[in-house]
């Protein structure tokens, strides 16, 4: 028995890390098929639901699914956060940088926190307050901040701006996802994807529907990033611990930052770098529980 567990989490550490290591790969995906934010969203949730909807009705994750209204609904509200989320996530990449984006982009689990805390009441840990402002002031670094005091041009202003709306609107539907998504994940994806075709339908660009090499990127934006990874994220999940989640977590900034720099010759400078490091302890922080344990410690020695 314990060696099937073994290999269980193997496979899914195995799964996850290709799952983080391919959805590095988005912002490449995005500025190669050449179109608009909103236009690369759309075929994203296209492909991705198609995929998402052959997969699941093949393993039977999309069973009684109609039947359960208040999912349905959850998964319909997360998922017009999730797709805006999207769009000003790709408009704040092409703004900025795919690398500086990601990492501004990646302060949403404190966004999720705080939100938690504001809306729902949920207890936050005074360590975590620090945690998360140690984090915000990684997220000023990453975002470069000589070149925004120096010479920083609206354009890249814009980029910055969209990338932390884009922090905002993911913290936001991912604490929707979670209250109805416990127990079925797949399914809420699915809707939200399908939510994506029906809200951007009206908006894509027509010149995407000529013929050539975009739609290669377009359909491996859907059926790599919204469709394999959701299924490899979901398939592992629920065999790892947070603590090999959170910290696996980091091998999709760290892709993005070197596909950034191998492909287009963007390189980060110290003060961004610094930046990325604070933003890496913020999370494990928070995601470890440090500091809790540290008190536990103290209360344990006081005791004996």
């Amino acid at each position: 028995m314990q060696m099937q567990d073994r290999s269980l989490r193997h496979t899914a550490l195995a799964q996850l890390l290709v799952g983080e290591v391919l959805i590095g790969s988005v912002g490449v995906f995005v500025h190669e098929s050449g179109q608009d934010a909103v236009t690369a969203v759309f075929y994203r949730c296209l492909f991705g639901a198609l995929f998402l909807i052959a997969w699941g009705l093949a393993r039977g994750h999309l069973c009684g699914l109609w039947s359960d209204r208040a999912l349905l609904w959850g998964a319909v509200g997360s998922g017009v956060l999730l797709v805006l989320n999207w769009v000003a996530l790709f408009a704040g990449m092409a703004h900025s940088s795919i690398g500086v984006a990601t990492m501004v982009y990646h302060f949403f689990p404190f966004v999720m926190l705080i939100l938690a805390a504001v809306f729902q009441g949920e207890r936050t840990r005074p360590v975590d307050v620090g945690w998360t402002l140690l984090a915000f002031v990684g997220v000023a670094g990453s975002a470069d901040p000589v070149r925004l005091w120096q010479q920083a041009d609206a354009d890249y202003l814009a980029g910055i701006a969209l990338t932390l709306l884009a922090a905002l609107l993911c913290g936001a539907s991912l604490l929707m996802s979670r209250r109805v998504g416990r127990q079925r994940p797949f399914a809420v994806v699915t809707v939200q994807c399908c939510v994506g075709v029906l809200m951007l339908a009206g908006f894509s660009s027509s010149a995407a529907l000529q013929p050539g090499p975009h739609w290669g990127w377009l359909i491996g934006l859907g059926v790599i990033h919204s469709g394999i990874v959701y299924v490899l994220f979901y398939s592992s999940y629920r065999h790892l611990p947070v603590a090999t989640i959170a910290v696996l977590a980091f091998v999709y900034p760290l892709v993005t930052l070197l596909l950034d720099y191998l492909v287009y010759g963007h390189r980060l400078n110290p003060v961004q770098l610094a930046g990325l490091a604070l933003i890496v302890l913020g999370t494990l922080g928070v995601n470890l529980k440090w500091g809790a344990r540290a008190r536990l410690r103290t209360a344990e020695h006081a005791g004996r």
